[in-house]
């Protein structure tokens, strides 16, 4: 097969994946309106009961979440603020609902501001009203509202900290939820005794509830305790600045009181729903591979790790099945979902899934008829404008016969020049939504 081949196809099962988790059409599939009331999947919410509806939320999928709640019910929502991504506003049309641009992954002033106005808007809520939240991912970011006595710079260097250090967005998250007025079911909280629907797209791997944009309106699993040992497991307990720790301290020794948890009265009028994951996206595009002649599999929707690791993984996989035809026939394209982690030591520039095949390029180096592609569901990967790349069997020749040393480009965490001079980038921007990442192998048949 040829690069460009690869290329094309790759695209069309990349395009397929990000359409299927598209949040207008994901909304559009979960939520009808007839005979005054809203059907969700099953379940029924009687519109002439409500005195108001507010409608909240954040994330990077928010904004055409927000366009669309406001199609299906019409007339019916009362007010409502979401926060979305800086530079989206635009793209979005919204007449009742407010929207509010922030910064990702590093919150911003925009974005407390934005915050605040949600969290005064669900604590106006009462009894007979219904609050609507619109929560996807990136809503970490967006929807931020430090503890008292921290501040947003604080949590800036917190986040930056633990992102540089390669932590899991479980981990990640779990201190983010410990320093916030929002996060950890707070939001729930701030909304009771008001009904709550919270419409869900998932960028966390499986799904859990109190993870996705840090489970604002979630009975929250974690603690402080479990905090304050994440911040230890990389050192940073005594970086961060104090303000937190000293709020995460206090929480350990119960001077403060701990998120919402389960069995908590304030979760009794409140419903969750996921209308979107990535695994709705991964088996889009495994379809869509077979409508272009190969063979389909998906791998996992788990995929986790260190992003230049899992790609030496995923180089193995490809090499395993260019020589044994095994465990997948060809041709095939062999399709994986999750999201990995980068542990920044250098001063480049990219992100996980780049860095990734970055990986699988130096394992199938010199392998002929295969390739591996990865790339964000939301069109951005880490702090370039890429969404993700794209190598084959001759990336790390070409590199080599450009003078460009590709470990040296890995050590230095610059997977974005490295592709970006090979021509080999893939660039989305912003796709309005966001449900991790996708893998993808191809390798053809003897006769392509």
């Amino acid at each position: 097969m040829s690069i460009e081949k690869f290329k094309r196809d790759t695209f069309e099962i990349f395009k397929a994946a990000v359409e299927a988790a598209n949040p207008v059409k994901a909304l559009k599939n979960s939520v009808k309106v007839s005979n005054g009331k809203i059907h969700v999947l099953g379940y029924q919410y009687n519109l002439n009961k409500y005195e108001n509806i507010y409608v909240v939320g954040g994330g990077k999928a928010s904004g055409l979440m927000a366009q669309t709640i406001e199609e299906i019910l019409g007339g019916k929502i009362t007010r409502g603020h979401v926060n979305v991504l800086k530079g989206t506003k635009r793209n979005y049309k919204t007449r009742v609902i407010e929207l509010n641009e922030a910064s990702h992954p590093i919150p911003d002033l925009q974005g407390l501001t934005g915050a605040r106005k949600i969290l005064e808007t669900a604590m106006e809520a009462g009894e007979r009203d219904l609050v609507i939240s619109l929560i996807s991912g990136g809503g970490s970011a967006l929807i931020t509202m430090p503890s008292e006595g921290v501040s947003l710079e604080d949590v800036k260097e917190t986040t930056n900290l633990l992102l540089k250090a390669g932590a899991t967005i479980n981990e990640l998250n779990s201190v983010r939820k410990h320093i916030s007025q929002v996060k950890g079911g707070q939001l729930a909280k701030a909304a009771y005794p008001a009904e709550m629907l919270n419409l869900i797209v998932s960028d966390v791997v499986g799904d859990p509830l109190d993870v996705i944009a840090s489970g604002p309106t979630s009975p929250d699993t974690t603690t402080f305790q479990e905090a304050k040992n994440v911040l230890l497991k990389y050192n940073l307990w005594s970086k961060v600045p104090k303000s937190v720790s000293k709020r995460i301290e206090m929480g350990v020794k119960g001077l403060i009181p701990e998120t919402p948890k389960p069995g908590e009265k304030i979760f009794r009028r409140v419903r969750n729903i996921v209308i979107a994951n990535n695994r709705l996206a991964v088996e889009a595009a495994a379809k869509k591979a077979e409508e272009l002649g190969y063979n389909a599999a998906v791998l996992s929707c788990y995929i986790e790790g260190e992003a230049r690791h899992v790609g030496t993984v995923i180089g193995a996989i490809a090499l395993e099945i260019n020589k044994y035809n095994s465990p997948f026939k060809k041709p095939v394209a062999v399709l994986g979902g999750g999201e990995t982690t980068v542990t920044v030591k250098g001063k480049g520039k990219g992100g996980r899934n780049q860095e990734l095949v970055l990986g699988a390029a130096l394992k199938i180096k010199g392998e002929k008829n295969l390739a591996v592609a990865s790339m964000g569901t939301d069109g951005i990967d880490g702090n370039s404008e890429a969404a993700g790349a794209i190598a084959h069997g001759e990336t790390v020749e070409r590199a080599l016969e450009k003078g460009m040393n590709p470990v040296s480009y890995l050590e230095e965490n610059d997977s974005y020049t490295f592709f970006k001079e090979l021509g080999d980038l893939i660039v989305t921007g912003p796709t309005g939504t966001n449900v991790n990442d996708i893998t993808c192998i191809i390798v053809g048949s003897t006769t392509q």
